[in-house]
């Protein structure tokens, strides 16, 4: 069925059906249930799959304000006799139409952002609807963006406005409605986003056409399988600097950025910059997961974020130390892991962030050798807290993400980098990137065309690294992922004998083997039950413990100065 995308790019911004209360929209004012991504679904939305959607957005930058057309194909798993989206409460919707017909206000509620909708007959398995929602409002304007959501509505250096989205931790729901659950992808989105003529509205997937009418812009974009807080506006006087890659799997595709006039230089820069990190993402992880569509990146108000096929950047343009855009590096990592590989709940979103992260210090390695990873790791090294689990068993809400008591917000990052290391550690390069290649792609051969963007979980992770090294992991991710203390190596000397025992808070007991430097030996030390022992030939030997900073455990002096810096901070406010 052919979307009717334009329909809405004159709808009217005051519509019949009045939004729920706030007050003031640049105030952060947010529903508790929209503030949550990815809550537990019900069973309306697990029996739900959206093959298609047809979305028109008209942003107009004087008000502030958005008006939205919604067209979905809604595929029912299971009988249906309602349908449910989220939609962000302070929208005020005009209309719902399912099959053409439009729907009694009796028929649907949008209660706190959980918007249900009554179809007027059941559905069976496996048919399809069509359903239509039209709104409008005033977005919420994004307190901090981009770690907390919404609109960025800006100027840039010649007073042009520019306008970009950020929802990761709040979802999709903050400007359309949507199934603001990780585990749920739109099949195919055709997105159209109408601004004032003179700026350009960059988006997700392919650009399929550009409209002229009546001082109006409708840029048309067509993304498949998009990651849903991965959709996303990037709206400016924007000027489009391009190359193209050649992969090493024999295709090509565009490396396109939207960029501020004056920046031309700086992105061609960045765009060359670019090839290198696709060099290394290709022969280290895998094919780039849409080359199909583009490798797409649009200068933002604000500091970043991994939209599918149209990264935010808003660095500066500033290279670190080590001689790379780390943001930029960073950030496109999660077209691997976040947009081809996405976690299934929030729980798993370590497996977004943490290795993420953790392709900095590899990309280091492979850019610059040793010394450069070895570095990047200790900084990481210092910023783990380890006061809630990484991804415990049960499912956590996306809010603990900003609790800065927990601060499992930097723990998903560094920690999660930390967790690859000690693993890539223990069981081997070839063990470690063939399961980081299975779980990103689903296989061991991924080639383009022959992959879709996934699902994934750590219990998935745990079971392909263990297929992989031919070794029981249990031990491993329980006590890195399902607990929250770090475990702690304890060396007691008697005479020339040191033992060593690890104690963790995990059940299970902690076999990781252990290397010491005994002077000028090396000493393996397989700990198969927890405990281990060297012969230190002269009770005066020095000796150091995991010599090489392989494996992750607690440290002390770390904590002693996380704490110092802590009460510095404290005693400044």
């Amino acid at each position: 069925m052919k979307p009717r995308l334009f329909y809405c790019l004159a709808l009217p911004l005051a519509l019949s059906a009045p939004a729920a209360a706030f007050t003031d929209p640049a105030s952060g004012d947010i529903a508790p249930y929209t503030a949550e991504s990815g809550a537990p679904m019900d069973e309306i939305k697990q029996a739900m799959e959206t093959p298609h959607l047809g979305l028109s957005l008209r942003v107009d930058p004087d008000s502030k304000s958005i008006s939205g057309l919604a067209l979905y194909t809604v595929q029912a798993i299971t009988p249906l006799d309602s349908v449910e989206f989220d939609l962000d409460p302070r929208f005020a919707i005009s209309r719902i139409s399912v099959n053409g017909t439009v729907r009694p206000d009796s028929s649907w509620k949008n209660d706190g952002g959980k918007l249900i909708i009554a179809l007027p007959a059941p559905i069976a398995a496996d048919e399809t609807v069509q359903v239509e929602i039209a709104y409008s409002g005033e977005p919420r304007v994004a307190p901090n963006a981009p770690w907390d959501g919404g609109f960025v509505w800006a100027r840039t250096p010649q007073g042009k406005d520019w306008i970009a989205t950020a929802v990761q931790g709040t979802g999709c729901d903050l400007f359309w409605p949507c199934l603001d659950h990780p585990s749920k992808r739109v099949g195919v989105l055709d997105l159209v986003v109408t601004v004032p003529s003179g700026l350009t509205a960059a988006s997700n997937g392919k650009l399929v056409s550009v409209e002229e009418k009546g001082g109006w812009s409708s840029y048309h974009w067509r993304a498949k399988a998009p990651n849903d807080y991965g959709v996303s506006l990037q709206i400016g006087p924007y000027e489009l600097a391009e190359a193209e890659y050649t992969s090493r799997y024999g295709n090509s595709f565009p490396i396109q950025f939207w960029h501020l006039p004056g920046q031309e230089e700086n992105a061609e820069s960045l765009i060359a910059e670019m090839h290198t990190y696709l060099d290394f993402f290709e022969s280290t992880i895998g094919p780039y997961p849409f080359s199909d569509e583009k490798v797409g990146v649009a200068e933002t108000p604000h500091k970043g974020m991994e939209h599918q096929t149209i990264n935010a950047y808003g660095n500066e343009f500033v290279a670190s130390p080590e001689g790379y855009d780390e943001l930029m590096q960073h950030e496109f990592a999660h077209e691997w892991f976040a947009n081809q590989l996405t976690g299934a709940r929030v729980s798993d979103l370590w497996l977004h962030e943490g290795f993420g992260t953790y392709m900095q210090p590899l990309f280091l390695e492979w850019k610059d050798g040793h010394l450069a990873y070895d570095a990047a790791m200790w900084g990481l090294r210092k910023r783990i807290h380890s006061r809630v689990p990484v991804a415990p068993h049960e499912e956590v809400s996306s809010t603990l993400y900003d609790d800065a008591d927990a601060k499992w917000g930097q723990d998903i990052y560094y920690k999660g980098a930390w967790i690859a290391h000690t693993l890539r550690g223990l069981i081997g390069d070839d063990a470690f990137f063939a399961s980081l290649r299975r779980m990103v792609y689903g296989r061991p051969d991924p080639a383009p065309g022959n992959f879709a963007p996934r699902r994934g979980t750590t219990a998935e992770f745990r079971q392909i690294a263990e297929e992989e090294s031919g070794r029981d992991l249990g031990w491993f991710f329980d006590a890195y992922l399902r607990q929250a203390e770090l475990p702690r190596l304890i060396a007691e000397q008697d005479g020339r004998m040191l033992r060593l025992k690890w104690e963790s808070g995990s059940d299970q007991t902690f076999a990781m083997p252990v290397d010491v430097q005994v002077s000028d030996r090396l000493v393996h030390v397989p700990m198969v039950d927890g405990t281990g022992s060297v012969d230190l030939i002269l009770p005066d030997a020095h000796y150091v413990l995991d010599p090489f900073g392989m494996i992750l455990r607690d440290n002390p002096a770390i904590a002693a100065w996380q704490k110092q810096q802590q009460d510095k901070a404290k005693a400044g406010d």
